[in-house]
């Protein structure tokens, strides 16, 4: 074998029967003070990333319940070469659930066809686990998934994950069971050099204020949030989400959500990129934005096509 895919497939060696880092580990970690590092690109187009979300009907993958049949399959290898020739953007941000696999061939294949499209992947979506709870035994699953999944992201040459995070029926989240959980998985993401994200989404699990609180609280460079341009709307309206998405740049690292209008309960809410980006300029935020278009308002290329226009002018 040779020596650079004996590597490679060392690389996915992983802790499965085991925790992967201790409440001790978690808090030395946060003690050194270790930061992640990024070169991030300052030319405007090479800022901008494509995630595969919106083309969910499209990705073949059996973890895909997105997949529309009445629509051509796409393998996720085949995403950054259509991101390049579609958009011109070298900058892909692919879910784990739109993988067909996760074996090392597989893995490896898709770095290789990253490599070829001279792209480059900024983030991996991850799914849900819930982590702001305290029933250990659902908290140590989560924490084992998502060291599982970080384990993959540096497999592929990922520099960090988002992390979803999800909520047990008719709990609500538990702000000090989310840290000291998240703080294990920060710790494991400092291990391997790759930065765990999370995004103000699900409006109960992944309130933005409760994700800011959460990110204070564990205190490591390696956990950051990933702000979304449109997510906190129709919770908190416009004023309210301006606070929310300014809340959650201020602890950003390299990712950030576009979305010009999202639906919600059959109702469009319109998002005024021009004080978003703004607000991300007031913020010094130097990381990547990637486009996710809200494909309920129709078709994702269009779509992400006028996202990527709207976001060069604003960052002119």
């Amino acid at each position: 074998m040779p020596t650079l895919r004996r590597d490679f497939l060392k690389q996915l060696a992983t802790l499965a029967c085991a925790c992967c880092i201790s409440a001790e580990d978690s808090a030395q970690s946060k003690s050194q003070g270790r930061h992640p590092y990024l070169e991030f690109p300052a030319r405007p187009r090479d800022r901008l990333a494509v995630t595969s979300w919106p083309f969910r009907d499209y990705m073949q993958s059996p973890a895909n319940r997105g997949r529309k049949l009445s629509v051509p399959s796409m393998d996720i290898k085949e995403f950054p070469a259509m991101v390049v020739e579609r958009f011109a953007v070298y900058n892909v941000n692919p879910l784990l659930n739109h993988f067909p696999s996760t074996d090392p061939v597989y893995l490896e294949s898709f770095r290789e066809a990253v490599a070829k499209a001279r792209s480059h992947i900024v983030d991996l979506g991850l799914p849900g686990r819930c982590f702001a709870t305290t029933d250990t035994t659902t908290a140590e699953a989560a924490v084992r998934d998502g060291c599982k999944w970080i384990d993959i992201a540096a497999a592929i040459g990922s520099p960090s994950v988002r992390q979803h995070l999800s909520a047990q029926q008719g709990q609500k989240p538990d702000l000090d069971a989310a840290a000291i959980h998240l703080a294990r998985l920060a710790g494991y993401g400092e291990k391997r050099n790759v930065v765990v994200n999370l995004e103000n989404d699900d409006p109960t699990a992944e309130d933005p204020f409760f994700i800011v609180n959460a990110v204070e609280k564990v205190n490591n460079a390696y956990l950051r949030a990933l702000p979304d341009f449109g997510n906190s709307i129709a919770k908190y309206g416009e004023e309210g989400n301006e606070k929310a998405v300014a809340a959650m740049l201020k602890q950003a690292f390299n990712m950030c959500h576009v979305k010009g209008a999202v639906q919600f309960d059959g109702k469009t809410y319109h998002v005024d990129l021009s004080r978003m980006f703004e607000i991300a300029r007031q913020s010094s935020y130097r990381g990547y934005f990637s486009m996710e278009f809200d494909t309920n308002g129709g078709d994702p290329f269009a779509g992400t096509t006028k996202l990527i226009d709207e976001t060069l002018h604003y960052l002119a």
